[in-house]
């Protein structure tokens, strides 16, 4: 997942590469990181676009652009995971 961040992948995919069913997949990553196989793709999405905002130049890369690029293609729901997990609006990391 950590590899593939950029690309348009789902549990099933995960779980073929894994060699496992979408069921023991969701088991595994429960019991282990208390999370789900979408939800610790997003967050690993939410943090590669974190540090894009914080390296960004905000007179050529925009919030949108860049959560785009990792794959929230709506705004405002990248903004409200992006503020419940870093606590602050993504513009003002990119402005920051």
């Amino acid at each position: 997942m950590e590899e593939n961040a950029h690309r348009d992948i789902s549990p099933a995919d995960v779980a073929v590469a894994a060699a496992v069913s979408v069921r023991s997949l969701q088991l595994a990553f429960r019991r282990h990181l208390d999370s789900t196989p979408a939800a610790h793709l997003r967050r690993i999405r939410l943090e590669r676009a974190h540090q894009e905002l914080c390296m960004g130049d905000p007179r050529r890369e925009t919030v949108s652009r860049i959560a785009t690029r990792w794959g929230f293609l709506s705004h405002s729901r990248f903004t409200a995971h992006y503020r419940s997990v870093f606590g602050i609006p993504p513009s003002r990391t990119l402005h920051g």
